[in-house]
């Protein structure tokens, strides 16, 4: 069996030292990718008044502190930062990593930070046009190295991004749960298309959406790589399995169906279902506090299983 497993990890509620020991940890346990995500609060809204560090710093320490694995960001919100801003800091990101950075860019949810911060909170419809601006200019910034271009939101006149990346064509995510605009978004602009916390037959819908579009366009879908996150429950022993599982409670039945439970042998069959709906990576959400021992049993017992 082969997927690509890796970690992602929210930077909040959690002190930066045991952040940089989770990295560490992962990038050492033979994982292949570690993320972050972009946030001005600690989520969800109950949870307003917890730290939370802010992404491209936080992935720019990421990229720092480890060697091997890929260094992603799922995802940041477009309506936060100018697109030409942002690709600039993903090309100073790929140099700081040595070439394996990974950048994903999505519409943004979170109404309050929006608001709290004087951004803009308009209708989903328009923070998916602003993202479909923003991801041709971070397109032709990160692959070409130059953008002309006037739409609604934004407006470059020959811009150009120097210096140029490590890697040649440094690979754009667009990630999201939506059923419908953001697999379209992924057809048309993406190296890859991420979506969080669904059941594996959920992940098989939005995973055909994007296949259906790249076929309507003559886009070739393998040219695409399909991830899920999932929320990282499990426990070291039949034990510990179950009280994790209490701690699954507070998120939505929905939500629930998208995460890993129970022991490292049901969580091994778990992966298995979302490979057989086409995932080809699978990152773990962690939120803390960190049940290393569980973590430890994840790399030690179930990464062997499907890394070679």
């Amino acid at each position: 069996m082969s997927i690509k497993l890796g970690l992602h990890t929210g930077p909040q509620e959690i002190e930066m030292a045991e952040l940089l020991k989770l990295w560490k940890t992962a990038d050492e346990g033979g994982l292949h990718w570690v993320s972050v995500w972009d946030h001005f609060y600690a989520n969800p809204i109950e949870q307003t008044k917890e730290p939370c560090f802010e992404g491209v710093a936080t992935m720019a320490a990421l990229a720092t502190v480890t060697k091997n694995v890929r260094v992603g960001c799922l995802v940041f919100c477009s309506l936060f930062r100018n697109p030409g801003l942002l690709a600039k800091a993903a090309v100073t990101i790929d140099h700081l990593s040595g070439g394996r950075l990974e950048l994903g860019m999505g519409g943004g949810w979170f109404q309050e930070e929006f608001e709290d911060f004087g951004y803009a909170f308009p209708p989903i419809g328009e923070r998916l046009d602003q993202l479909e601006e923003g991801l041709q200019v971070v397109r032709a910034l990160l692959h070409e190295g130059s953008v002309t271009f006037k739409g609604k939101y934004y407006e470059f006149n020959g811009a150009l991004c120097t210096p140029r990346p490590v890697q040649k064509k440094p690979r754009i995510w667009v990630g999201g749960r939506g059923p419908k605009r953001t697999p379209r978004l992924a057809s048309k602009y993406a190296d890859g298309f991420n979506v969080p916390y669904l059941s594996p037959e959920v992940f098989k819908e939005r995973n055909d959406t994007v296949t259906r579009y790249c076929e309507q366009d003559g886009r070739d879908p393998a040219e695409i790589e399909r991830t899920i996150n999932v929320g990282f429950y499990m426990g070291a022993d039949e034990a510990a399995a179950e009280r994790n599982r209490k701690g699954m409670e507070r998120f939505d039945e929905v939500r629930r169906t998208g995460m890993l439970s129970g022991t490292t042998a049901q969580v091994v069959d778990r992966i298995g279902e979302y490979m057989e709906m086409g995932a080809q990576g699978l990152n773990v959400a962690i939120r803390p506090p960190v049940d290393w021992d569980a973590f430890h049993a994840y790399l030690e017992e179930v990464v062997p299983k499907f890394h070679a």
